[in-house]
This record gives structure tokens, C-alpha cells and sequence, in this order.
């Protein structure tokens, strides 16, 4: 078929000459009429040398076209793309719940030589055999003073507020906090300073 095709072409070459050359529209006719002869004896020709190699080889892979395929879901649906489920790791946070920044809620104070509780895998906990005893003030002077701006010095994890020239303060490290906010935190006045009183004194004078 191929050969066949090969001499159509060369027969529809040589009519298209002569019709041009003589000006005979029959031969144009004739010559794309050999034309399209041709092109379908090609056609045929290549299928069936592709047959035939398939029956020479039948164990060789025989190449089709893919139809496109829709994937699942609702991707190409009309709707918004579907991500993938991720785990979220969930890591505990380090501060107090009340969202109050990197103070730590502070121990309950050491009562009767009692060990305040451990938190659950912290181990054993030890008194604080250096802390002061909290200041004893009426619960009229406690609202009093959770009502005061005035600032205060804590110790991170210390139950105890102190005023900024307490003694217990020399060689630790501590940190400004409003009155009010050392109170709502569960703080407690320190008995060596005695920090309610000055700061009733001070709100007395203003």
C-alpha cells in the first residue's frame, strides 16, 4: 500500500504539471482526485504495517490515548478544593490560664511546716524555708488595696509581693507588678515589709 502510494503521488505530480502547463482543468481534477487517493492508500499502508508488527510481536505493549479522567471529589465540581486532614500537635502552654504573660501562678504558702502539693510529674516539692509570713490585714484592708495602681515587687513562683526595699528581695530577681493585679494573681503581702500598710499610708496622702 505504501509503494501504491508513493506512485499516486508521482501520477497526481505529473497531471498537476500538464494541467498547468496545458491549462486543462480535467487534469487538476484528476490530478487531486490522485491526490487524495493517495493520502488514504498512505493511511492504510501505516495501519496495516502497525497490524502486522502487533501480530509479530504480540507480547509488546500497543500504545492507545488516554482519555481524560475527572478525579474525585469536588475539586472540579463546582466547589472549593478539599485539602487533606493534618494532626495538629497540641502543645501545652507554659503560662497561667488567665492569659496574664510569663508570670507563674504562685505556690500556696507554707502553713504548720505543711509541704505545699506537687504539680503531677514535677516530683517531690519542697517548702519555701526562706519565705516570709504573709502580712495579716483585715479583708476591709485587702479590698482596699486590690482597688490601688500602685506597683509592687514579686518573685516568679513566690507567693509573697513585696515593696520595691525589701529585704527579701536582695540577690533575687524580680519583676513590677501592679497591686491589683498581683492580688487577682493570688499574690499575698509580705510580713517582713509590710506592703499593704505603706501602700494604705500612701493612698491616705494622696
Amino acid at each position: 500500500m505504501i509503494v501504491a502510494s508513493l506512485l499516486l503521488i508521482l501520477v497526481a505530480v505529473v497531471l498537476l504539471v500538464l494541467g498547468l502547463a496545458g491549462g486543462s482543468s480535467v487534469l487538476l481534477i484528476i490530478s487531486i482526485a490522485a491526490s487524495l487517493l493517495a493520502a488514504v492508500a498512505l493511511v492504510a499502508g501505516a495501519r496495516q504495517a502497525a497490524a502486522g508488527r502487533a501480530a509479530a510481536d504480540p507480547g509488546r505493549p500497543v500504545w492507545r490515548p488516554r482519555r481524560a479522567t475527572r478525579p474525585a471529589g469536588s475539586a472540579f465540581a463546582g466547589g472549593p478544593p478539599v485539602e487533606p486532614d493534618i494532626p495538629v500537635q497540641h502543645v501545652p502552654s507554659t503560662v497561667d490560664a488567665d492569659g496574664t504573660g510569663w508570670r507563674q501562678p504562685p505556690e500556696p504558702p507554707v502553713t504548720d511546716g505543711a509541704v505545699p502539693a506537687a504539680a503531677p510529674g514535677a516530683g517531690p516539692a519542697v517548702p519555701y524555708d526562706d519565705e516570709p509570713p504573709a502580712q495579716d490585714v483585715t479583708p476591709v484592708e485587702a479590698a482596699r488595696v486590690a482597688r490601688l495602681a500602685a506597683e509592687v515587687r514579686v518573685v516568679d513562683g513566690r507567693p509573697r509581693y513585696h515593696l520595691v526595699d525589701c529585704a527579701y528581695l536582695v540577690g533575687r530577681e524580680h519583676e513590677p507588678l501592679p497591686v491589683a493585679e498581683a492580688v487577682d494573681l493570688g499574690f499575698t503581702p509580705c510580713a517582713r515589709c509590710a506592703p499593704d500598710t505603706a501602700l494604705l499610708a500612701d493612698a491616705g496622702r494622696i
